[in-house]
């Protein structure tokens, strides 16, 4: 008995004979999916037996060659984690040494539509983020996903629904770099990305469900590997070593990375200045045969990253009260540029045990403990974290842990047309969250204002305003004048930090515990293939919710003309993210946090679950043995729509609750496998995001307050990635890659527009916009932002552009005459956060590899060379402006990057 996968990867194991029943030992075995370049080679031993194990679930072509035979073809349905037996007979004949692809193996009869990508792409796909991979890899790969700053993305109209399925392991936390940390790209296989409608298996966040196969050392006798090492624009540094070794009952896979850099996220200033970061990864993973039927794998990883957060000019030299603040004449002066930093620490341990039962069955049991520990630093001089006043108001520290424990189980069964699945999954989210805020702006909590009720500096009473001449911010003055100045809150007194006071502590935690039933079959009838499933979930957190969820996909191949037709729904609970869960639920009840969150009242603390109803219509089809193309269009209704707001110009993000939301489009993918030694793929969506007000739970929100519904601010019209993929011909040639990425624009919804007939819109006057008029013509007055905000905006007023110390003149500007290279203004009178918001410019990013993978012609150890270039024009653009979620940040300039490898 050979070694065979642990239970979240297929095995196949073949016998090869000749005619006349004799074993073939030495016949060389190939297996390959050509959609997603997955390829291996074996050889048969002295039994004539052979095995290819750690397969992600896929279609495949084999190859079964020898000389003085011919050779001997079969696609194989690997579907289940049971393994597959494949008997070959090799007839006497002349060997041929073409693999013959034929249309057939270009398309899948499922009625999920799925995106997979192997190593042996992205090994070559230039990928922009380095701390963040797995991020940038899906991104650019799979259809319908809206690429964002820091590694963020949107799976289809969703702001970061997405969970991971590392070997079978449920990750639905946020894995960006501004939360968590990936897995290293280095230490995975392959990726399954599932956009369709997911099967009864998956719960938690499936907008998009990332399985992901790690590299294995099993059977791998002679230890292989290679050290890498890199050097790059911003000063980026990599260094990274893997190692694969083993034998027919055990191996072992282990990767070590890391990173050091000047551009860590992606900051919100074109130049970058304090944005440095460093990233350390360790992951193992360990494969051993118990017994024929038995056998374990243990996955490791440990990750820590340090990274500052990246200024703009406006945190530069903050001017800000250094004595006197509870007087009638506070003293301002230089106290230093903002200094916030993170630290982030994640380990994950999960053993998989996995149990044969004959021929047709495969029982897995796996426990799990994965852990983020995130901890926020404030700068050295809390007053310095004073924003723009549209901004950042408070200083915040933070600790917070997210610790996931459970366990996961299932039973497959292949018999006849029959592929059963049932399982269960129960997991335990402790959070402990631990915050730290004082007020740093003089006139946020101001007990007095001046006669246009604007807020003045100084004093701690409103009994001490009359003697200076001025009023008490009793918010009557300001409600009279329709000025948007916030009353004085005695309760926040104590906690402010320009008048004397101390920090405040909120310290929240709770556990979320959640159970997964399921049962699901595909049922394989002829050209019929019907997938059908139920799945319950039980979730037990700050709140409670109990659903039964069906799911229901049917397929059709036209087998002969290479098309597959399919339909699937799904029901899906929708449940809270964690991060800062308790913060966004009880903050707003505490008359502290209240108003530094900007709470709405009447708006619920506890986030309810929702549920999602969602329709996919989609077909396959190949042209040929070159081309296929395979697309969805997509309907999903959501009851309790899910997304974050953020607090001031910090990474503490928080959940809110939505009444609900529509998400209809479409997203398709073409490949080209492989013509004349080129590669290629096109991916490209248009997904709307429609929520719909009011805001029925958690902390503040600055949208939808009109009660209309409005584009939320991840909601782009169109995407697409082209990749292109050259081996030059010659045995020792390079190869090159090429990459054009474009996105029309997220939502930009706190971009300036003149605008008095959207009872929704930010530039309506009702909400406190800022349409105006300048000699009876439609103006936008820009006075609530900086110039430095306006320069990141790239407003200009007739021919005058503004920069980041001198802002546009008077700051006003007549409606005609704004424009911007960065940002899309509606012209005046057309805005509407529905059908017409503002957006973000619409942009293309082109990127460039060129490599040898075998510089001296080596036959053991081998040398590579890849050059990189990250947006090669060096495009000027954004990924978004002041976004509710994220704020400001600019795509990436120009980066080149050098990388030297030994491989052996």
């Amino acid at each position: 008995m050979w070694s065979q996968s642990a239970g979240n990867a297929g095995t196949v194991a073949g016998t090869v004979t000749d005619a006349t029943g004799a074993i073939v030992p030495g016949a060389t075995v190939s297996i390959e999916n050509p959609v997603s370049g997955y390829s291996r080679v074996t050889t048969t031993d002295g039994s004539g037996h052979y095995q290819f194990t750690n397969l992600p679930l896929n279609p495949y072509h084999v190859v079964v060659s020898l000389t003085g035979f011919a050779s001997s073809t079969q696609d194989i349905q690997v579907r289940s984690f049971v393994p597959i037996a494949v008997k070959t007979t090799l007839m006497v004949g002349a060997t041929s040494t073409v693999v013959d692809v034929t249309g057939s193996d270009l398309v899948e009869n499922d009625s999920t539509f799925h995106t997979d990508v192997d190593r042996g792409l992205f090994d070559k796909l230039p990928l922009e983020s380095q701390s963040s991979s797995l991020s940038s890899l899906v991104t650019l790969a799979s259809p319908g996903v809206a690429a964002d700053s820091n590694g963020l993305f949107h799976g289809l109209g969703d702001h970061a629904s997405n969970s991971f399925s590392i070997d079978g392991q449920p990750i639905t936390d946020q894995q960006s770099k501004v939360f968590s940390n990936q897995i290293p790209s280095n230490s995975i296989q392959s990726i399954e990305v599932i956009s369709g409608a997911p099967p009864a298996e998956f719960g938690g966040k499936t907008s998009l469900v990332i399985q992901v196969t790690t590299r294995s050392g099993l059977g791998v006798r002679k230890p292989t590997g290679s050290v890498t090492t890199s050097y790059g624009t911003f000063g980026s540094a990599t260094a990274g070593v893997d190692l694969s070794y083993g034998g027919e009952k055990w191996g072992n896979f282990i990767e070590v990375d890391g990173l050091n850099t000047g551009r860590f996220l992606d900051p919100p200033e074109f130049t970058v200045f304090h944005d440095k970061g460093n990233e350390a990864n360790v992951f193992d993973r360990i494969d051993r045969q118990l017994t024929p039927v038995d056998s374990i794998h243990l996955n490791l990883n440990y990750s820590r990253s340090w990274f500052q957060t990246p200024n703009a000019f406006d945190n530069l030299n903050v001017q800000n009260v250094i004595s006197g603040g509870g007087g009638a004449n506070p003293i301002f002066g230089n106290v230093g540029n903002t200094d916030q930093r993170s630290k982030i620490g994640t380990f994950d341990i999960a053993p998989t045990y996995t149990r044969t039962i004959g021929a047709n069955s495969v029982f897995n049991f796996g426990p799990y403990i994965r852990k983020d520990q995130y901890d926020y630093y404030p700068s050295g001089n809390p007053l310095a974290d004073l924003g723009p006043p549209n901004l950042q108001n408070q200083t915040i520290s933070q600790t917070r842990s997210l610790t996931n424990a459970g366990v996961h189980t299932d039973f497959s069964y292949v018999k006849g047309i029959n592929n059963i699945k049932v399982g269960a999954n129960y997991s335990q989210t402790f959070l402990r969250e631990s915050d730290t805020l004082g007020v740093v702006a003089n006139t946020f909590n101001s007990p007095c204002t001046d006669g246009a009720a604007n807020p003045v500096n100084g004093f701690t009473d409103p009994s001490q305003c009359a003697a200076a001449g001025l009023f008490p911010n009793d918010g009557m003055l300001a409600k009279t004048l329709g000025s948007q100045t916030l009353a004085f809150n005695p309760v926040l007194l104590p906690f402010d930090l320009t008048r004397g006071g101390g920090q405040f502590n909120f310290i929240g935690r709770t556990d979320v515990k959640e159970v997964a039933l399921y049962v699901e079959d595909q049922i394989k009838a002829g050209n019929w293939l019907f997938n059908v499933g139920i799945r319950g979930d039980l979730y037990n957190g700050l709140t409670v919710a109990r659903q039964a969820e069906p799911r229901v996909g049917i397929a059709y191949s036209v087998k002969q003309t290479n098309t597959v037709l399919r339909l699937s729904y799904a029901r899906t609970l929708e449940t809270p993210f964690n991060e800062n869960l308790v913060l966004s639920s009880e903050g707003c009840g505490n008359e502290v946090l209240s108003p530094l969150l900007l709470c709405t009242p009447g708006v619920s603390g506890n986030l309810q679950p929702g549920y999602r109803n969602e329709f996919h219509a989609g077909l396959q089809q190949a042209f040929g043995k070159n081309f296929v193309i395979s697309g969805d269009y997509i309907w999903k209704y959501t009851h309790n729509a899910f997304d974050f707001s953020v607090l001031g110009n910090t990474p503490i993000t928080f959940p809110i609750d939505w009444h609900n939301s529509k998400i209809p489009g479409f997203a398709l993918r073409a490949d080209v496998p492989n013509f004349h030694n080129l590669s290629a793929f096109v991916v490209m969506s248009s997904v709307a995001a429609r929520f719909f007000p009011p805001q029925v739970a958690g902390a503040g929100a600055t949208v939808g307050n009109g009660g209309f519904p409005f584009r939320i601010d991840h909601d782009e019209r169109y995407n697409q990635t082209t990749h292109v993929q050259y081996q030059i011909a010659g045995k020792h040639s390079p190869w090159v890659g090429f990459n054009w990425r474009f996105d029309s624009g997220l939502t930009a919804g706190s971009v300036p527009c003149y605008n008095v007939t959207d009872p929704n819109s930010l530039c309506n006057p009702a909400n406190g916009g800022p349409s105006i008029t300048i000699n009876g013509q439609p103006g936008i007055d820009l006075s609530g932002l900086t110039p430095d905000q306006q320069f990141q905006a790239g407003l200009t007023c007739n021919g005058v552009k503004a920069t980041p110390f001198v802002g546009i003149p008077g700051n006003q500007c007549l409606a005609s005459q704004l424009t911007s290279k960065l940002v899309s203004i509606p012209a005046p009178g057309t805005e509407n956060d529905d059908k017409n918001p503002p957006r973000i410019q619409e942009r293309s990013l082109f990127d460039a590899s060129i490599g040898q993978d075998n510089l001296f012609s080596g036959d053991k150890n081998k040398w590579s060379l890849r050059l990189t270039g990250v947006n090669i024009t060096n495009k000027y653009a954004l990924y978004n402006f002041l976004s509710t979620f994220s704020g400001t940040h600019y795509v990436t300039p120009r980066a080149l990057t050098a990388e030297l490898g030994f491989h052996f």
